[in-house]
């Protein structure tokens, strides 16, 4: 059965959703109870607040380390498998960029063997249902300028984590970056 959970962050209250063996969803940091109230049935339809596995609560116990500064690639927590070859195979490229680093959308479709697919690259990251865990945050626009971000906080929340993990962004104030 589907079950979910929140807990706190550095950076605030988040959630993770999990399904049998996999997490099926991350929610990142949400102003409060009542957001999270009203994401979770659309997050992660059909599942219910419950107490997580133990295997899940280690990968929370990371999670939030890494949020604290603790560093971790979390590329060994299992997550769902997307539902087309293109953004499994984006997600593995993704999820192969350790913190600290970052790729563009560009590099992540010239890794697929097709340069032209970049937008395609963007729209899976933000359809993304694990961000942190397939770090999308750490995939950036042409030029090293932020580009967009689907979790709750935008750019602002890309931006702190990429701060958080010492990656470089071609424009620190890339929130206000026109270029987004």
């Amino acid at each position: 059965m589907p079950a979910w959970t929140s807990f706190e962050t550095a950076f605030g209250l988040c959630a993770v959703a999990w399904h049998g063996d996999v997490i099926t969803r991350v929610v990142l940091p949400v102003s409060g109870e009542d957001e999270l109230a009203r994401r979770m049935p659309r997050a992660a339809p059909g599942a219910s607040r419950g107490a997580p596995p133990a295997w899940v609560q280690q990968a929370i116990t990371r999670m939030t380390a890494h949020f604290a500064g603790a560093l971790d690639d979390l590329r060994d927590i299992p997550v769902v498998q997307a539902a087309n070859v293109f953004e499994r195979s984006i997600y593995a490229l993704t999820r192969a960029i350790a913190p600290g680093q970052t790729r563009t959308y560009g590099e992540l479709a010239a890794a697929t063997g097709d340069v032209t697919q970049a937008r395609a690259v963007g729209q899976a990251m933000a359809r993304n249902p694990v961000p942190l865990i397939v770090p999308c945050h750490r995939v950036l626009a042409a030029g090293g300028a932020l580009g967009g971000f689907s979790a709750p906080g935008g750019t602002e929340t890309k931006h702190r984590l990429l701060q958080l993990e010492g990656a470089a962004v071609a424009s620190q104030l890339g929130m206000f970056d026109a270029t987004r």
